[in-house]
């Protein structure tokens, strides 16, 4: 897959070579006089890093390195940092969860970046900037094990009689962004209606995954013909040669990924010219590319109907909402 992706979006970053660029000159020189280099914490996959990475080397003559890790030891790595007032990052790009977080105990400075007036008001945080992509959960099949016609149509229908057996999810205590996610499906049905889904989730008894990416693995070799995982998947599969397709459930839950910089950034200036270039066009293109759902106005993953989905952020839930949450679907789930 990274090979894949590599050649893919290398293949876009050079045809877009010439786009304009959202960012002062003022600032990239500056990062040239701060050492040349920007260091980023991120979740995000290694692929689209990589291929941000070629392209923003290409365009600033800066360079990138990056630290990849899960949302939760970005969180973890950046807090210890900061904390003894020695960080090494200078830019930080994860889920809005685990941002709010950092921002709580003074880890980013504020940066309004130029390159903002692309995206829409609602889709600014006062304190994190842009949220510059939704990570959405929802429901993906293998049209291979499953046909079209006769795959679940709705989120609920996945607990019908009839699919027993052929559903993988993210593990839903030791994952915690699937917590998270069955914490808030009452934002999305009625909370009688959730509460009643959660439980027939349970007596379905479906295949844990270790997270999304693995459980989206089993589909995309059809291994297990229908996951909960992020509808993204779709395409990054489908560009592999499988065939799989998303329930059309419009209304999805998910949650934001912001980029910020860092307070004590040792290069604030290379932070700075990073996040220019991170949130201008040619950044989010490639990023759509991967299937991404960026926020950058105008811009779509090559996923259809894209654009008929509605983003609805989960609830934020502090640590001590998430041990009560993992201890109720302990009981639920697993005993």
């Amino acid at each position: 897959m990274r090979t894949f992706f590599a050649l893919a979006i290398g293949c876009l970053v050079f045809a877009q070579g010439s786009a304009v660029f959202g960012q002062s000159a003022q600032t990239v020189a500056a990062a040239k006089k701060d050492g040349g280099k920007v260091i980023v914490y991120t979740s995000m996959e290694t692929f689209t890093a990589d291929a941000l990475k070629a392209a923003f080397e290409k365009k600033t003559g800066l360079q990138m390195e990056y630290w990849r890790g899960g949302s939760t030891e970005v969180m973890d790595r950046v807090l210890a940092e900061h904390r003894v007032g020695k960080p090494i990052f200078d830019v930080v790009a994860t889920t809005g969860d685990h941002m709010h977080v950092m921002a709580k105990e003074g880890a980013f400075a504020k940066y309004e970046s130029p390159a903002l007036k692309g995206f829409a008001k609602d889709a600014i945080d006062p304190v994190l900037g842009a949220r510059y992509r939704n990570v959405l959960y929802g429901v993906i099949f293998n049209k291979a094990g499953v046909k079209a016609a006769e795959a679940p149509k709705t989120l609920e229908d996945v607990v019908k009689p009839e699919y027993r057996g052929k559903l993988v999810m993210p593990h839903p205590v030791n994952h915690t962004l699937t917590t998270q996610w069955l914490g808030s499906l009452d934002k999305i049905m009625p909370k009688e209606r959730a509460e009643k889904f959660i439980r027939d989730l349970a007596a379905a008894k479906p295949q844990f995954a270790e997270s999304i990416v693995p459980a989206a693995d089993k589909v995309g070799t059809g291994e297990v013909p229908i996951g909960i995982t992020f509808v993204r998947f779709v395409l990054t599969y489908n560009k592999q040669g499988a065939s799989l397709d998303y329930v059309r459930d419009y209304r999805m839950l998910g949650d934001g990924q912001y980029i910020s910089l860092a307070a004590k950034a040792p290069r604030p200036s290379a932070g700075k010219a990073f996040i220019d270039f991170f949130l201008d066009e040619e950044s989010m293109k490639i990023q759509a590319y991967t299937g991404e759902f960026v926020n950058r106005r105008g811009i779509y993953p090559a996923l259809p109907d894209a654009e008929k989905i509605k983003f609805v952020q989960m609830y934020q839930f502090t640590k001590e909402d998430y041990e009560v949450k993992k201890k109720d679907y302990q009981k639920i789930f697993l005993q």
